[in-house]
């Protein structure tokens, strides 16, 4: 699997890539969907080496309990250390699970998220209708995706630096050449805000909204079920 080969530097590239903002769309992102008052089921769909589950736990209410979920093994090896070094082994569980295919019961979570991980699925309609089904009523569902600006000068910009730039530095760290090449080719390929919009919709969200973020290098999208 892909992403097993590159969990060791994921991390360090991830940072190393968007200068450190992608911390910041995190922090971001989860003030539209947590609550700091009261206590929070919440599904960490694609959570890969945990970042996003680790800022959910440190920005939501104590007794928030967040389940990471990703197929990839190393990852979630990862993951398991940086929880543990975090000292929230109570608070996140992480299990390795087919999110378009989840184990878990109808109308389990309050809030779903998925930080960088929807591009990557194979059948995203089929991903978006599960992660319905596993929210109760009224849940939301939170996505955050890295996108193309829509500026032409800094498409250009963007371009150059993902498609050359970034699988040369990428490959020549992790040894993964491959890995990323495709990375970039996902982003790029990834539905604008529109048509993405419009596919939340039909399946079934409600109040489905978008922001850009960083002049649209990334965006979060939102719906209730």
């Amino acid at each position: 699997m892909m992403f097993d080969s590159i969990a060791v530097d994921y991390d360090r590239l991830n940072h190393l890539f968007s200068l450190g903002t992608d911390k910041l769309w995190r922090r971001v992102a989860l003030k539209k969907v947590i609550d700091r008052t009261s206590s929070q089921n919440i599904l960490d769909a694609a959570c890969g080496t945990g970042d996003f589950s680790i800022a959910i736990a440190r920005a939501a209410h104590r007794d928030t309990m967040i389940t990471g979920a990703d197929l990839s093994e190393n990852m979630l090896s990862v993951m398991n250390v940086k929880v543990g070094r975090a000292g929230l082994q109570s608070r996140i569980k992480a299990i390795k699970a087919n999110c378009e295919a989840l184990p878990f019961d109808n109308d389990t979570f309050d809030v779903v998220t998925i930080a960088f991980g929807i591009r990557n699925f194979e059948n995203r309609e089929v991903a978006l209708r599960e992660f319905g089904r596993v929210l109760r009523p009224g849940g939301k569902l939170l996505v955050l995706e890295l996108s193309v600006p829509q500026n032409r000068f800094l498409r250009r910009v963007y371009n150059i630096y993902f498609t050359r730039v970034m699988p040369w530095v990428g490959g020549f760290v992790s040894g993964q050449k491959a890995a990323y090449r495709y990375l970039p080719a996902s982003v790029i390929n990834f539905p604008g805000p529109a048509e993405w919009m419009a596919t939340m919709s039909s399946c079934g969200y409600t109040c489905v909204e978008h922001k850009p973020f960083t002049l649209g290098l990334c965006r979060m999208y939102t719906g209730i079920k």
